[in-house]
C-alpha cells in the first residue's frame, strides 16, 4: 500500500516515521503479540528522535519466530509491555509519513497492541516499501535484506526491529 503524501509540502520538509515490529509469530488473530518495537523519525533528511525497546508480549515466542528474531525469553525479562510504552511510541508517528517494510503486516500488528491499550491506530499516509521495491526493482526477491544488498546498503542486524 503506498498512499500520496500531501503535495504541497515538499520532501525535503517531510518527516517520516520509520518503523518496524517484532512478534512471537505471524498473526494478530492468532493470539500472537509484538515482542519488539522500533522508530526512528526524520524531518528533513535529519534524524531527529529514535526509540527501540523490548516489549513483554504476555506469551512465549513461536520457535519459529525466536528462530528468526533471535529474541529469547531471557531478553524478554523484565520489558515492560506495549501498554506501557505506546504513549512514546506513537509519539514518534504523530504527524509522520509512516514507512514500514510489508506495512500491513507491521501496522496489523500495532493496531492489535494499541486496541488491547485501548488507544486509537496512528492515521496519516503510509510508505510501504515492499510495495515500493516490487514495483520499482524487479528483484528475485524483495525482502529487506535482499532490497538492502541490491541497492549496496548494509543490511545491519536482520530481523531485530532496529536493524530492519
Amino acid at each position: 500500500m503506498i498512499y500520496r503524501c500531501d503535495p504541497d509540502q515538499p520532501l525535503t520538509e517531510a518527516s517520516f516515521a520509520v518503523f518496524d515490529v517484532e512478534t512471537t509469530g505471524l498473526s494478530p488473530a492468532y493470539g500472537d503479540r509484538v515482542c519488539e518495537v522500533a522508530c526512528v523519525r526524520l524531518t528533513g533528511g535529519v534524524e531527529v528522535e529514535r526509540f527501540v525497546t523490548l516489549v513483554d508480549p504476555g506469551r512465549p515466542l513461536s520457535p519459529g519466530a525466536a528462530a528468526v528474531n533471535g529474541i529469547t525469553a531471557e531478553m524478554l525479562a523484565g520489558a515492560p509491555p506495549f501498554t506501557a510504552i505506546a504513549h512514546q511510541f506513537l509519539s514518534l508517528l504523530d504527524g509522520a509519513v509512516l514507512v514500514a517494510h510489508n506495512a500491513p503486516f507491521d501496522l496489523g500488528f500495532l493496531a492489535m497492541e494499541l486496541d488491547i491499550a485501548r488507544m486509537p491506530p496512528p492515521e496519516g499516509e503510509v510508505v510501504d516499501t515492499l510495495t515500493l521495491a516490487r514495483r520499482v526493482f524487479g528483484l528475485p526477491r524483495n525482502g529487506l535484506q535482499a532490497v538492502a544488498r541490491a541497492l549496496q546498503i548494509d543490511p545491519g542486524m536482520a530481523h531485530r526491529a532496529l536493524g530492519d
